[in-house]
């Protein structure tokens, strides 16, 4: 039994809430505002806080970063809001929200969340006796944000992990397909971290020629080699008190190495042709494609620069595993083209859309932003169909080689909970992607009141 603290400005959640966390075996505390909460905090202990994210007056976030300095120990606190965003989760995870949830939360997502943080509660506590484990959610860039829209699962995950790794200073490690958007994600770590408004430098490894990768990275002194007629400071200097992206860093030559092992263990660096160390100040994030595990064992990457850089690592999921958010990143780009072209958006019509959910998406993010500009540009009417998308025939044989009663990889391996939201949020997409748009016919489609659908395009973010 565990005392949780509700905050929130909507009085029947808080009491939805307070039964449910009753009905698990716990007290319950509400407030209705970000002061009230504070209040609460100042006079009673509490070991777990639900916390709004829009709430007037004092918002979540607000609310949240005022605990961090207002408590010694802050319990574990889960950010929920029904207006999901990448935006919101990675600044909840980077004040320190335990977890961010999207409303409607079910009974089994706050007994499980709850029972992971109080287990944390307890360990960082060291309080043996409470351990027994009974416990039954402004205007920026579009380059920095088109590849962060997502509504699937795994893009939330991201999106919390972009979060904890920003309020760190530690390197961090990309893992990704090509095309999934690794410099998209680096720039996102760099804007909501402490040293946003200092240099972002993003130098990919794989198209410097070997020979001057290290120049390129640690600069030279004039004379240092043939050609070298003054002084390059590198990109170490350039992104001094700022980050530095090593984009393909698998594809980094093994002498190399060692020196960025250097760099990153001694935080200085030496340039070619002097003898004179220079310290630098830079948060490396480093991207690649390849298994650097496997990389290791075949003698093509160091261990222990492998270990230096494994330190806080987000995984990218290929668009093929992320169906749901195909369609809204399909329309993000649309508009992004028709304001390139000063014209207006052109929508997708239904089999357009079903093209477009069967593709594999080889080249992942990248290609369908691609495919949208060429298709925007290409077609002549207020509406784009399949034939206008040009996905080429190899790829359109990949898409038809899944057979029509196949999962996606890995669906049977989760849990049926999980399964079940992807499956109606894909249902209600290519719904609404059928009917054009319109909701009510979009209901009458899938069986369902319009109302039910309605609370389901806000639960899932797809309004």
């Amino acid at each position: 039994m565990a005392r949780v603290l509700i905050v929130d400005d909507d009085d029947a959640f808080r009491e939805t809430l307070a039964e449910t966390l009753e009905g698990l075996g716990h007290g319950v505390t509400s407030a209705a505002s970000g002061r009230e909460a504070l209040d609460v905090l100042s006079r009673e202990r509490v070991e777990a806080v639900f916390l709004d994210h829009r709430m007037p007056g004092m918002d979540g976030l607000q609310t949240l970063a005022a605990m961090q300095a207002q408590l010694p120990e802050m319990p574990p606190v889960i950010v929920l809001t029904a207006f999901s965003s990448a935006g919101n989760t990675i600044d909840a995870m980077r004040l320190g929200a335990f977890d961010h949830l999207t409303k409607p939360v079910t009974r089994d997502a706050v007994r499980d969340v709850l029972a992971r943080a109080l287990q944390v509660r307890t360990a960082a506590l060291g309080d043996e006796s409470a351990g027994d484990g009974s416990v039954d959610d402004g205007s920026v860039d579009d380059r920095d944000n088109s590849d962060l829209i997502g509504i699937s699962p795994a893009m939330r995950e991201v999106h919390k992990r972009i979060g904890m790794a920003a309020a760190s200073a530690q390197p961090v490690l990309l893992l990704g397909e090509t095309g999934t958007g690794k410099e998209m994600v680096a720039r996102a770590l760099h804007r909501h971290s402490s040293r946003a408004g200092r240099p972002f430098v993003a130098l990919n490894c794989a198209a410097i020629p070997k020979d001057l990768l290290e120049s390129e990275l640690f600069g030279h002194v004039r004379g240092a080699f043939t050609g070298a007629t003054g002084d390059r400071p590198g990109c170490f200097r350039a992104a001094d008190g700022g980050v530095l992206l090593l984009d393909e860093i698998g594809d980094m030559r093994l002498d190399v190495q060692a020196k960025m092992l250097r760099a990153l263990q001694e935080g200085e660096i030496t340039p070619l042709g002097s003898h004179r160390p220079v310290k630098v100040d830079v948060r490396v994030i480093a991207a690649t494609h390849h298994d650097l595990a496997a990389a290791v064992r075949e003698g093509r990457f160091r261990e222990d620069l492998l270990y230096r850089l494994d330190v806080l690592t987000v995984h990218l999921p290929p668009l093929r595993e992320r169906l749901a958010d195909i369609l809204p990143l399909a329309e993000h780009f649309l508009r992004l083209a028709a304001r390139a072209e000063g014209a207006a958006p052109k929508a997708l019509t239904a089999d357009a859309a079903q093209q477009l959910l069967r593709h594999t998406w080889p080249g992942n993010v990248r290609e369908l932003r691609n495919v949208m500009a060429r298709s925007h540009a290409l077609s002549r009417h207020a509406m784009i169909g399949a034939v206008d998308l040009e996905l080429g025939p190899s790829r359109a044989k990949a898409a038809d080689a899944r057979p029509a009663n196949e999962l996606p990889t890995g669906w049977l391996d989760a849990e049926l909970p999980d399964v079940i939201e992807k499956v109606e949020r894909l249902m209600i997409a290519h719904a609404l992607a059928q009917a054009n748009g319109n909701r009510a016919q979009a209901a009458r489609r899938l069986g369902i009141h319009r109302q039910l659908l309605y609370r389901k395009l806000t639960a899932y973010g797809l309004e």
